[in-house]
C-alpha cells in the first residue's frame, strides 16, 4: 500500500524588496525532512499584518503540518529536534572557531615558510590567536571596553586602558607572528598578558564573580573563566618564549 506524502503549509513573506531568510530556511527543512509543501506567500505588509493578527501570533514564517501550527523557524527546528540555542544561552563556539580558524593558518604559515610541520606551528597558532582576537573585540570597541571594565584591574583604575587593550595585542600579536621588533612585541605581551591573567584569577577564583569574557568581543555570551585565562597565559607564555629566543 502506497504511503500518502506527508504535507506542510508555510506562509512566508516574499515581496519586491524583501524575501523572509527565515523563510526559506523552513521551506528548505521540510523539504529536506521529505514534505510536500503548500508554499503560501505573503505579498505585502497589510497583508502579513492580517495574518498575524488571524493566528495571533507575531512573526512569519509560520509552519503548519497536519492543520497543526508549529511556528517559526526555531519551532520548526524543535519540531525536528535541532538544537535551538536560547537568548543569552553561554556558547563556547566563537572562541573554539577562533581557536580552530588560528590553528589552520598557522599550519598553512609552517607549511609555506618551511615546506612542512615544525615547531614553529605553536608559536605562530598563539600570534594568529592573538590577532583573531583582537580582530573581534576590534569590531566594537565601545561594547568591549564596557565589558573589560567589569572585571580588568589596570582598566578599572584608568579607562582609556580597556579602549588601548585590543590594540595592543592585535600590535604584540602581529609582530611575534612576523618575527620582528621583538623589543617592543615581548614587554607589550608581557604587560597585557600578566595584567589580565591576574585580573581573571582575581574575579573569577577569588572573589567568585560569575561574569562574561569580553575575550572575543564585547557581544559574547562565554563566561568569564578558563577561556580569558588561557588567552592571556598565552601571551605571557609567548613573550617569555621569544624572549628565551631573542637574548
Amino acid at each position: 500500500m502506497t504511503q500518502s506524502p506527508r504535507t506542510a503549509t508555510l506562509y512566508r513573506m516574499v515581496m519586491p524588496g524583501h524575501v523572509c531568510p527565515y523563510g526559506l530556511k523552513s521551506l528548505w527543512l521540510l523539504k529536506q525532512k521529505g514534505y510536500t509543501v503548500d508554499d503560501r506567500h505573503l505579498t505585502t505588509r497589510e497583508q502579513t499584518d492580517a495574518f498575524k493578527a488571524e493566528h495571533g501570533v507575531k512573526t512569519t514564517p509560520q509552519t503548519f503540518i497536519d492543520g497543526q501550527r508549529i511556528g517559526g523557524w526555531d519551532d520548526l527546528r524543535r519540531h525536528f529536534g535541532w538544537p535551538v540555542a536560547e537568548p543569552g544561552s553561554t556558547s563556547y563556539i566563537p572562541v573554539l572557531a577562533v581557536f580552530a580558524v588560528a590553528a589552520l593558518i598557522a599550519l598553512a604559515v609552517d607549511a609555506l615558510t618551511t615546506g612542512g610541520i615544525t615547531w614553529h606551528v605553536l608559536p605562530n597558532f598563539i600570534a594568529t590567536a592573538m590577532c583573531l582576537l583582537a580582530m573581534l573585540k576590534l569590531q566594537d570597541v565601545e561594547s568591549f571596553s564596557s565589558m573589560f571594565l567589569n572585571y580588568d584591574l589596570l582598566a578599572r583604575r584608568w579607562v582609556p586602558y580597556g579602549y588601548v587593550y585590543p590594540f595592543a595585542e592585535l600590535l604584540a600579536g602581529v609582530l611575534m607572528l612576523a618575527g620582528v621588533l621583538t623589543w617592543l612585541s615581548v614587554p607589550v605581551a608581557l604587560f597585557i598578558g600578566g595584567i589580565g591573567a591576574a585580573s581573571v584569577f582575581k574575579a573569577v577564583y577569588i572573589d567568585k564573580r560569575e561574569l562574561k569574557c569580553a575575550c572575543v568581543g564585547g557581544g559574547s555570551n562565554v563566561p568569564l573563566g578558563f577561556v580569558s585565562l588561557t588567552e592571556n597565559v598565552m601571551m605571557v607564555g609567548m613573550a617569555v618564549w621569544m624572549a628565551a629566543m631573542a637574548f
